[in-house]
C-alpha cells in the first residue's frame, strides 16, 4: 500500500447531510463565540453537497430556528413554500376517504412546517458552513475507520482513486488521504457502512432493538398549473399495500415551489412476501384515480430512492464511542408517524457539537463524549420520539386499520402526559420473508411510459454514474448463496427489492442460473444491505463522486 498523506483536524465529520453540516456550523459558532480556533472538515461522498440527499420533504424548522434564527430572511430555499394545507387519505383500490385532523394530536398537523428539497437546503447550509471556515470536501468517500493503539477512533481515510476492477492501479491512481481528529462524527445517513463497523466494533447496539427500515421511492413531477397548490401536503395509507398480506407503508405528495410536486411511496422493509417490489408498488400507487388525476398532463423530471430509519427510540444505539459520535440518521432519529427526521437529525448534531467543543476546550481528546447522550436524554428529541415509540410496532402487528387506531390512542395518551407503560420491540427486516411457496406471486401491470415507468428509465433520471472499471462496491460474503439458497427459497428477492435494477438472475430458463450485479446502476439506497435474507450483500462505498446526482430532491 502506498504511503498516505495525513491531515490533522479538531473534528472530522463524515457526511454533508443536514446533521453533518449542522454539527460543523455549531462547532464554528461556538469557537467564534469563545474567540478560539477550531479546525473542522466535512467529507461528502457525492460529487457535490446534496447530490446524494433524498427526502420527501416536509421539514419542521425547530432545529433550524435554533441553529440559524435568521434563515427565513437569509436566502434559505426552504422558506419558499410553507405548508398551507394538510391532508391524510385512506385509499381503497378506487376510492379514498380523508382522515379528520381531530383524530390525531396537534403535533401531527404540520403547522409551521415547510416543504421543499432537502438537497437544496443542504447546499445552502454548506454555504453557511464555509462562511464560518468549515472545510468541505465533496467527491471524497470515507472508506476506512482509523484507530489508535488503545482502540479509540483516530479518524478516517478516504478511498483510493484510480483502482481497477481487478484491484490493480490505473495510471491515474491516487492513494486515499488520512484525516486525523480529536473527535470523529459519523453523519453518513441511514445504514452507513462505517457506522455499521463502529456499531459492531464497540457493541453500540447491545442495549437497543435492531434498527428497522423502509424504502422510499420518489419522483419529481412538473404538473399542470391549474392543479398545483403551493404548500399542499397529502399523505396516504392503505392501497396498494393493503392487497399484500404482511406489508405496510404509505404515499406522499407535496406541492412544492416552481409548479412541481414531490411524490413517493414508502414500503416498510418488514414485508413478508418475497415477490413484493417496492418500486412496482410505487408505480401502482400512482394509478389510483386520486393520484393520477393530479399527475395527468404533467411530466416526470427526476427519480431516486433511499432507505429510511423506522425503528424509533427503541432502536437508537449508544451514541458515543471512544473518539467520536453517531449523529443524525446514522443513529436513527426519524419520527415515523410525523414522517420527519431532519429537525431531530440537526438537533442531535448540535448537541454532539456542543459536547465535542467543551471537551476540546478542556484539553480532552479521544474519549467518550458523555455530555452528548446526557443532553439527548434531556432534549425535546428524546421527548418527541418517546411519544411515538409504539406506533410502528402496533401498525406492523395489527395492520393499518386496527394498528393505526391503537397507535392513535397511545399518541393521544402521551400527548396528554399519560406515559404508556410499555414499549414494543422490533425484529430485523432480513428475518421477515416467508418462503416463496407459502405466498402468492404478485402480478404488477406493465408500465405505460406516461404515468408508470420501468426501473432502468427511472435510474437514467437519477443521473447515476459510476466509473465502470473500479472494484464492485456491492460485495457478497458468499457468492454461492444467491443461487444456491435465495433462489429456491425466496425466488431471489434482490431482483425485486432493489429499486434500480442492480440485481438479476440470468440463465434460469436454460437451467444454468447466474446472479448478476449491475453495480453501475446503484442509487445508494442501501435496501440490499438491509433486506438480504442472510445478510450476504455488503454495501461499501464506491470511488468518491460515484452514485446519483440529484438536482432538486
Amino acid at each position: 500500500m502506498a504511503d498516505r498523506e495525513s491531515m490533522p483536524y479538531d473534528v472530522v465529520i463524515v457526511g454533508a447531510g443536514p446533521a453533518g453540516l449542522s454539527a460543523a456550523i455549531r462547532l464554528k459558532q461556538l469557537a467564534n463565540e469563545a474567540g478560539s480556533e477550531l479546525a473542522v472538515c466535512v467529507l461528502e461522498k457525492g460529487s457535490e453537497v446534496g447530490a446524494h440527499i433524498l427526502s420527501g420533504a416536509v421539514i419542521d424548522p425547530k432545529a433550524l430556528d435554533e441553529l440559524l434564527p435568521d434563515w427565513r430572511e437569509d436566502g434559505c430555499p426552504l422558506a419558499e413554500t410553507p405548508v398551507t394545507d394538510n391532508q391524510h387519505w385512506v385509499l381503497t383500490k378506487t376510492g379514498r376517504r380523508g382522515l379528520p385532523h381531530f383524530l390525531t394530536p396537534g403535533f401531527m398537523h404540520n403547522k409551521g412546517t415547510y416543504t421543499g428539497s432537502l438537497g437544496n437546503l443542504c447546499r445552502w447550509l454548506a454555504g453557511k458552513a464555509e462562511e464560518l471556515g468549515v472545510e468541505i470536501f465533496p467527491g471524497f468517500a470515507a472508506a476506512e475507520v482509523l484507530f489508535h493503539e488503545d482502540g479509540s477512533v483516530k479518524g478516517v481515510a478516504t478511498g483510493d482513486m484510480g483502482v481497477a476492477r481487478d484491484g490493480t492501479h490505473k495510471p491515474d491512481y491516487q492513494p486515499g488521504l488520512e484525516l486525523h481528529a480529536k473527535y470523529t462524527f459519523l453523519a453518513e445517513g441511514v445504514r452507513g457502512h462505517l457506522t455499521k463497523e463502529l456499531i459492531r466494533n464497540f457493541d453500540l447496539a447491545a442495549d437497543s432493538d435492531p434498527q428497522v427500515y423502509g424504502i422510499g421511492v420518489k419522483e419529481l413531477w412538473d404538473i399542470a398549473p391549474d392543479k398545483h397548490v403551493p404548500g399542499r401536503v397529502i399523505h396516504t395509507q392503505g392501497w396498494p399495500l393493503s392487497e399484500t398480506q404482511g406489508s405496510n407503508g404509505g404515499g406522499f405528495l407535496y406541492h412544492q415551489a416552481n409548479g412541481q410536486v414531490a411524490l413517493g411511496f414508502v414500503t416498510w422493509l418488514s414485508y413478508t412476501n418475497p415477490y413484493l417490489s417496492p418500486f412496482q408498488e410505487m408505480q401502482r400507487w400512482k394509478t389510483h384515480p386520486a393520484i393520477a388525476e393530479i399527475l395527468e398532463g404533467g411530466k416526470r423530471v427526476s427519480y431516486g430512492a433511499r432507505a429510511i430509519n423506522d425503528g424509533g427510540l427503541q432502536s437508537v444505539p449508544k451514541l458515543v464511542f471512544p473518539g467520536g459520535a453517531l449523529i443524525g440518521c446514522s443513529a436513527g432519529f426519524l419520527n415515523v408517524p410525523r414522517i420527519k427526521g431532519t429537525h431531530t437529525a440537526m438537533k442531535s448534531a448540535m448537541m454532539a457539537a456542543e459536547a465535542a467543543f467543551a471537551a476540546i476546550q478542556a484539553g480532552r481528546t479521544g474519549d467518550e463524549l458523555e455530555a452528548y447522550p446526557q443532553a439527548f436524554e434531556a432534549s425535546w428529541v428524546k421527548s418527541e420520539l418517546s411519544m411515538v415509540r409504539n406506533v410502528v410496532p402496533l401498525v406492523k402487528r395489527f395492520g393499518d386499520f386496527f394498528g393505526s387506531g391503537l397507535a392513535g390512542v397511545t399518541m393521544w395518551l402521551e400527548n396528554f402526559g399519560l406515559k404508556v407503560p410499555f414499549t414494543l420491540h422490533h425484529k430485523p427486516d432480513n428475518e421477515t420473508l416467508w418462503r416463496k411457496d407459502l405466498v402468492p406471486p404478485i402480478d404488477y401491470p406493465k408500465p405505460d411510459g406516461k404515468l408508470t415507468f420501468d426501473r432502468l428509465s427511472s435510474v437514467f433520471l437519477s443521473n447515476t454514474n459510476h466509473e465502470e472499471d473500479q472494484p464492485v462496491h456491492l460485495t457478497l460474503r458468499d457468492p454461492d448463496i444467491p443461487i444456491a439458497y435465495d433462489l429456491p427459497m425466496f425466488d431471489e428477492p434482490a431482483q425485486r427489492y432493489c429499486p434500480a435494477g442492480v440485481y438479476e438472475v440470468v440463465g434460469a430458463e436454460t437451467g444454468d442460473p447466474k446472479f448478476v450485479i449491475n453495480a453501475q446502476n446503484c442509487v445508494h439506497c442501501k435496501t440490499c444491505d438491509i433486506k438480504d435474507p442472510t445478510q450476504n450483500i455488503n454495501w461499501v462505498v464506491p470511488e468518491g463522486g460515484g452514485g446519483p446526482n440529484y438536482p432538486n430532491m
